[in-house]
């Protein structure tokens, strides 16, 4: 009956209040496919609207991104499109401003999505800027690995985040995948770090040998990765092999030690330039566009001023 409205009617405000209501009842028939069509036009309808304020603006926003929460987590496709919406610079201005505590799906979607990788910078810049409104163990466990670097703070903060999603709504069907995930993440920062990995069941970290000049950045490692990842001595081999495998990360395994020697792929400045400069094109012209709307706006409500 809301379709029908939305297309017989020809009052904006009206219909804007259909769109919600046939998200709703798409949310309670658990329809996800035609909930995940009403949240793309609820965007698109707020995104482009001219808001008598932009404190109105903002709660529109703010309403979305937690009616969203329902879809994005029960659909298929959901947790690439939150990534893809949430991080966006409205919103992730709405974030910040008015529900910072969606970082915690936002990092959960991150975690357990490998094809949005690339965005983890981005995301650990975020959870740094609010850390001081908002913290729990899931973006703390970001926070100890990719800030502090504290490999056993992140295994203590692994354990607390199985807690926190096995009772949360939300995230209780990504726990296995985000655990998967995040064992993944340890590995992976920690094999860049270190030259050499003892992977055997060791109690303590073993003393750091310096090869050559103390003062030189080259150092060799010899640590208890199985216990980092809370795995015993087979287990942590076999997850070793497939994180190179899987990860193709540069190195190799000598069966003999034990360890697994880490090659080391230095970036080159041009490498290094072009990353850092990839993403300017696109926000200038998401700046270009948002100045022009404004003008547009203010040009308009100047006409109706002098009317």
């Amino acid at each position: 009956m809301l379709y029908h409205f939305r297309v017989l009617s020809t009052d904006h405000e009206l219909n804007v209040s259909a769109l919600w209501g046939k998200l709703a009842s798409d949310i309670l028939d658990s329809n996800w496919d035609g909930a995940l069509e009403e949240v793309q036009k609820l965007k698109e309808t707020i995104d482009q609207k001219n808001f008598t304020s932009p404190l109105h603006q903002l709660q529109q926003r703010t309403w979305f991104i937690h009616w969203s929460i329902f879809v994005f987590f029960n659909h298929p496709k959901g947790r690439d499109n939150i990534i893809d919406v949430f991080f966006t610079p409205s919103y992730i201005n709405t974030i910040q401003t008015a529900c910072p505590w969606i970082l915690r799906y936002l990092t959960t979607a991150v975690v357990t999505n490998k094809r949005k990788k690339s965005i983890l910078k981005d995301l650990v810049k975020i959870i740094q800027q609010e850390s001081y409104e908002y913290r729990d163990p899931i973006t703390e466990f970001i926070e100890s690995l990719y800030v502090k670097f504290d490999f056993e703070g992140a295994q203590h903060k692994l354990k607390e985040c199985e807690k926190v999603l096995s009772n949360d709504f939300f995230l209780v069907a990504t726990l296995p995948e985000f655990v998967e995930n995040a064992r993944y993440l340890i590995s992976e920062t920690y094999c860049r770090i270190h030259l050499k990995i003892d992977i055997r069941y060791d109690k303590y970290y073993s003393l750091i040998y310096l090869l050559g000049n103390r003062s030189s950045p080259d150092f060799l490692i010899s640590s208890g990765l199985s216990q980092t990842l809370n795995l015993d001595q087979e287990a942590g081999e076999k997850w070793i092999v497939n994180l190179i495998r899987d990860t193709r990360v540069d190195a190799k395994i000598d069966f003999k030690e034990n360890t697994v020697i880490m090659n080391q792929n230095h970036t080159s400045i041009y490498q290094q330039v072009i990353e850092r400069t990839r993403g300017l094109s696109f926000r200038s012209q998401i700046l270009s566009s948002t100045i022009e709307k404004r003008e547009a706006h203010q040009s308009a409500s100047t006409a109706e001023a002098v009317e």
